[in-house]
């Protein structure tokens, strides 16, 4: 793939990806800028469902604009029925790598969270929920903006559901009870998952674990919170009370 043009987009680097996607770094030709190209794995090419799904995050980011979200630019297909989306790239970590190296500061852990939380509530604004809000879904650029990436789970208000009855998507840790049940969800559920993140910002520790993903739902559905307090000293009241 490295090397390769697609359309006006000449493939320059591999960032990464999941079950729904593999993300290229690529320039364009067309504007001579630096993008990010997002595509639906080849296994899934043929799955009416998964491209679907894909389709709707096109359609769910690019209607967000806001200073915290991923901006969207386009959606365009290989000559081989492969679909891609194009969005902006930015120059930066993963909350997942940063949280990796300890705890972070409150301060900081606050300026981060206050980002996420506005990007989260103009996408509930315009009625979109996005379902995986974790560590690897959020970057922190070298400017020190936060992003929000992937809406590839965004359900969309009053749309039909394009997830096949009992399959459960997300990522375990940071699911909501009602993900967990596969019952329908609202903001509520991104806003549970955030003060996941918060605490494994705050703490280095996610707060529901476990060695298997069974084992995480279970502390998830039966078992009392740790108190942040096991991991951090002197919280301030306030904090606290929104964690």
């Amino acid at each position: 793939m490295i090397g390769k043009t697609i359309s006006h987009f000449r493939i320059l680097q591999r960032l990464g990806g999941g079950g729904m996607g593999m993300v290229y770094k690529a320039e364009d030709t067309r504007l001579k800028r630096t993008v990010a190209l997002k595509f639906l794995p080849p296994g899934l090419t043929s799955d009416p469902e998964a491209k679907a799904r894909f389709v709707h995050e096109a359609q769910a980011a690019s209607a967000l604009q806001h200073a915290n979200i991923c901006a969207v630019h386009d959606i365009d297909e290989t000559e081989d029925g492969n679909l891609f989306i194009c969005m902006d790239y930015y120059e930066g970590q993963t909350l997942d790598e940063v949280i990796k190296r300890g705890p972070m500061e409150p301060g900081e852990a606050i300026c981060i969270a206050i980002q996420i939380a506005e990007g989260l509530a103009r996408a509930h604004e315009a009625g979109i929920i996005h379902r995986d809000i974790k560590p690897g879904n959020i970057i922190l650029t070298t400017r020190g903006d936060v992003k929000i990436l992937d809406f590839g789970l965004a359900k969309l208000a009053g749309q039909t559901r394009v997830t096949r009855e009992g399959t459960m998507l997300g990522t375990v840790a940071y699911m909501s009870l009602e993900q967990l049940r596969g019952d329908n969800v609202d903001r509520r559920t991104d806003i549970w998952s955030f003060g996941v993140l918060l605490f494994e910002m705050l703490t280095g520790h996610i707060p529901y674990r476990g060695e298997y993903d069974a084992e995480i739902v279970y502390s998830i559905v039966s078992e009392e919170l740790d108190p942040i307090e096991k991991y951090l000293a002197d919280v301030p009241a306030d904090l606290k009370s929104i964690l």
